[in-house]
């Protein structure tokens, strides 16, 4: 699969692979060495790590974000660390716990000194993500419970696992909003929801 990059910033960058609900996966450079999260194989991506540094951990925010974890972290020959919830050591990265119900555990990752909130499906760009007037939104399930743990975090950059990443000065008050007006805007995210749903299979129809 061709995979298109994004999210590039000086911490790292992000790249997307797919169509309809396309998946992005974030590389982040610490101290010579890379962090995979949640990662998506694809032509071309050894040489991106490999440009940012050695490859120290795949991690995996999401129990059924399967994705290409596994399979980078035996071809890396580094640790595959699965909603790590109780931490990541050797790493800068706060584990923040998102959501752990049964079929649901998602951790997040804060990276404090450049402020980089890195989450998996709580969170996303994509329109099935957002209502009219959003640049972040809540995942339409979790719309009446939003993750209210990321609300005290003052992020620059929000990397997401489905949709490009917000990056600048206004990212902070697009997570406040967000989580702030969650319920009050579910019923318009449900419909936004479905239409990107109905969309989607209407393309992979065509």
């Amino acid at each position: 699969m061709e995979m298109r990059l994004c999210d590039r910033f000086e911490g790292g960058l992000g790249w997307i692979v797919g169509a309809g609900i396309p998946r992005a996966a974030h590389a982040l450079a610490v101290d010579g060495g890379v962090w995979l999260v949640d990662p998506v194989d694809a032509p071309g991506l050894d040489e991106e790590v490999r440009a940012l540094g050695e490859p120290r951990g795949v991690v995996q925010l999401l129990d059924r974000h399967g994705r290409d974890c596994a399979v980078l972290a035996t071809r890396y020959g580094v640790p595959h660390l699965r909603v790590p919830f109780a931490g990541i050591p050797g790493a800068p990265f706060e584990v923040l716990r998102v959501v752990d119900v049964p079929r649901w555990r998602e951790a997040a990752l804060w990276w404090p000194e450049p402020r980089v909130l890195v989450v998996a499906d709580a969170l996303g760009t994509l329109p099935y993500f957002l209502v009219s007037g959003e640049t972040l939104g809540v995942h339409p399930l979790l719309r009446l419970t939003p993750p209210r743990v990321l609300a005290p975090l003052e992020p620059e950059h929000v990397l997401c696992g489905h949709g490009e990443g917000l990056h600048g000065s206004a990212v902070a008050a697009a997570l406040r909003d967000t989580l702030g007006g969650s319920r009050r805007r579910a019923p318009a995210a449900y419909l936004s929801a479905l239409r990107a749903v109905l969309k989607s299979a209407r393309g992979r129809a065509d």
